[in-house]
């Protein structure tokens, strides 16, 4: 990853509140690595604790794709779409842009935020995230009590 990269990924990292942990972890693990961006996602906060991962699957069936949490890191696998096109060996692609490879894409998870649902819609698949903060971890006010 070059300087640029990292420059965008810090930028990031300053919007997006709920996950300054996952770019961390994001520039740790693929630092000095090939970058893989397949297939193509977007990472958006909604409201103050709500996010969304949008994840481009054109050519994925709902049955295709699995969401899975395990260990504070979101996986999203995309299995045999590709398959399923060579079952028909008489269409011959012309010009073949819409890749449906195989994927397997994961995004670590930022502490207390948690996966409310998946859906797929106009071949984009919308994960959404909350961030539930526990009332044990938010901060307290102390009243001050003036002694006489």
């Amino acid at each position: 990853m070059n300087n640029n990269a990292l420059a965008r990924l810090d930028a990031f990292n300053r919007a997006l509140i709920g996950f300054d942990q996952m770019f961390d972890q994001m520039e740790r693990r693929h630092a000095g690595s090939v970058s893989n961006n397949y297939p193509p996602h977007n990472i958006l906060r909604t409201s103050e604790n709500l996010y969304e991962i949008q994840v481009a699957v054109t050519g994925f069936e709902k049955n295709e794709i699995a969401v899975t949490v395990e260990s504070n890191v979101l996986t999203v696998k995309g299995e045999g779409a590709e398959s399923v096109r060579h079952e028909q060996p008489e269409i011959v692609y012309l010009h073949r842009g819409l890749a449906t490879r195989d994927f397997v894409r994961e995004f670590p998870l930022a502490e207390h935020i948690e996966v409310a649902g998946a859906e797929i819609r106009n071949g984009m698949l919308v994960v959404k995230l909350i961030r539930n903060i526990p009332e044990s971890a938010k901060p307290k006010i102390i009243d001050i009590v003036e002694v006489k």
